[in-house]
């Protein structure tokens, strides 16, 4: 974003904006001070605003190229794309470039309201191209060419991006009209943030179900995925467009986009992580030919005339031509020189280590030791008890009677672990305290069983390599109640026939010392008053 927003203003501004009317490239316009037609706009806001898409355009890349991509070709790649191959194809649109004046019969100039071919499409094709480079992550297709589930590792922070776009997306389709002083700029205004809510709520929804169709149960992320595919593909005709329209075009774009998604994945065998070329690149070109079907003013199924749907598809063909072809060049020259792709060791290890150094950038796996735990503090957080001068001998004495001394050498110890799923763990903690185990050491783990952690689908492709789960492990050391009646609670409450139910180990204990008072064995493992 930074590097793009620099070189929009550099470069790519003027290439976009100072072309000639019905020309193919504007000017090189240093920082953009030249004069711009943007008529009652603030010059500086209509950059400002327009730097936004530009940025958009090569972000839309990063996803398609995550978890495998050097960091400097990234960096390359993301300004290649922001100074040259958007703002050209834009100029042709916005820029009152030549498709801004392509005339067949009555209908006059391309309609892309604000990018589902300028910016989406464009981002996907770049990202689709750069995969292909790129090939895909480590055992993402095995040697039959089948391609295996890899879940995404984080689905709260998934929909919550999502939710900031689909936000974010009535400025960025509403402010498009530039102008909404008036009436008439108010009801337009009104109308595309409807059309636009309406189509993102329709693909998320059809999405859904035809998922859980598809797949036997509705999947999360092409459900988040439609959403946003409904935003994509209302964003060229959305001033055009009735809400109707939006709720049908929206309904067909979230089949489009499950089917897109696993077209580029089995069919293609590129590697996407994200769906960032089914989510920009198809439905942007879905969405980019509806204003020619749907327009309220000539569009075929109010009007039936085919013109202006013949200008949507020649403006969708130019602009992929050209971001296919620049696209190749680009990809292909950053391969010879610089390369494309981490070393396998450096993916493995995660590109935040290999290619920052960021030890620290999974922090929930680090359980860092606090102050707390190092003094014996009073309320004013002042410490009691120097604890460098503490020595075993200065332990709290502890009387033991000759006839328990006896039967804590006849005691046996024995250790407990339990591996299963972390939602089990209330139900399991209770079940213990019932039948008096009262110490536990509990860990949220990563671990699988025989059954490599699932035998479940990721958008409908089987999962079959090793799938690292969490876990809940918790251990106990026992002597005073039975093993026996441990091990049968413990299976009562974990028991749900499926798999995942977890396992039970059961160890020998040599001894057990109780650091603060000395006792051993049997008595190390009671309380006080015991």
């Amino acid at each position: 974003f930074a590097c793009g927003s620099l070189v929009y203003l550099i470069v790519g501004y003027g290439l976009m904006y100072g072309v000639s009317s019905g020309g193919f490239i504007g000017k090189i316009d240093l920082f953009a001070t030249g004069h711009y037609a943007t008529g009652d706009i603030p010059g500086w806001a209509h950059l400002i605003f327009n730097t936004m898409f530009c940025a958009t355009a090569a972000t839309i890349v990063s996803g398609a190229m995550a978890e495998r991509t050097k960091f400097k070709a990234y960096l390359i790649y993301s300004i290649v794309i922001s100074a040259v191959i958007y703002p050209i194809s834009a100029s042709w649109v916005w820029g009152g470039g030549w498709l801004s004046e392509l005339s067949i019969g009555s209908a006059k100039g391309y309609i892309d309201l604000a990018g589902s071919s300028l910016v989406h499409m464009v981002g996907g094709i770049c990202g689709l191209i750069g995969a292909k480079f790129l090939g895909a992550r480590a055992e993402k297709y095995d040697k039959n060419g089948n391609p295996r589930g890899i879940p995404g590792h984080n689905i709260t922070l998934g929909a919550l991006g999502i939710f900031i776009l689909w936000f974010g997306w009535f400025g960025f389709n509403g402010a498009s009209i530039y102008d909404i002083s008036t009436v008439e700029g108010l009801t337009d205004a009104a109308n595309i943030f409807l059309v636009t809510n309406t189509s993102a709520a329709s693909s998320a929804i059809v999405s859904m179900l035809f998922t859980w169709f598809r797949y036997g149960k509705p999947d999360i992320s092409m459900t988040l995925n439609g959403a946003l595919a409904g935003l994509v593909s209302i964003t060229a005709g959305a001033r055009v467009m009735e809400p109707w329209a939006a709720c049908i075009s929206g309904a067909l774009t979230g089949i489009i986009v499950v089917v897109a998604i696993e077209f580029v994945e089995k069919v293609l065998k590129v590697d996407d992580p994200v769906g960032a070329i089914g989510v920009h690149g198809f439905c942007g070109l879905f969405g980019a030919v509806l204003p020619g079907i749907f327009s309220k003013e000539n569009g075929l199924i109010i009007t039936g005339e085919w013109n202006q749907l013949a200008i949507q598809c020649i403006g969708v063909l130019f602009i992929a031509l050209w971001t296919a072809v620049t696209g190749t060049i680009l990809f292909y020259c950053l391969k010879k020189t610089v390369g494309l792709r981490v070393s396998g060791k450096a993916e493995l290890s995660g590109l935040d280590i290999a290619e920052h150094g960021l030890q620290s950038s999974y922090s929930d796996f680090f359980l860092p030791g606090t102050v707390a735990e190092l003094m014996d503090e009073d309320k004013s957080g002042t410490a009691k008890v120097d604890i460098t001068n503490i020595t075993p001998d200065m332990a709290i004495p502890v009387h033991i009677e000759p006839d328990m001394k006896a039967k804590m050498n006849q005691a046996t110890l024995t250790k407990v672990v339990i591996l299963t799923r972390q939602t089990k763990f209330g139900a399991l903690k209770d079940a213990m305290n019932e039948i008096g185990v009262t110490g536990m050491t509990v860990m949220q783990v990563l671990g699988c069983g025989m059954q490599k952690g699932s035998l479940e689908c990721y958008r409908g492709t089987e999962i079959d390599t090793m799938q690292i789960l969490p876990k809940i492990q918790v251990e106990m050391v026992i002597s005073k109640v039975p093993v026996e009646k441990v091990i049968k609670a413990a299976k009562k409450v974990l028991y749900t026939g499926h798999i995942g139910d977890g396992k039970i180990f059961v160890y020998d204990v040599k001894n057990a010392i109780k650091v603060r008072t000395g006792e051993e064995g049997y008595y190390a493992l009671q309380g006080v008053d015991e």
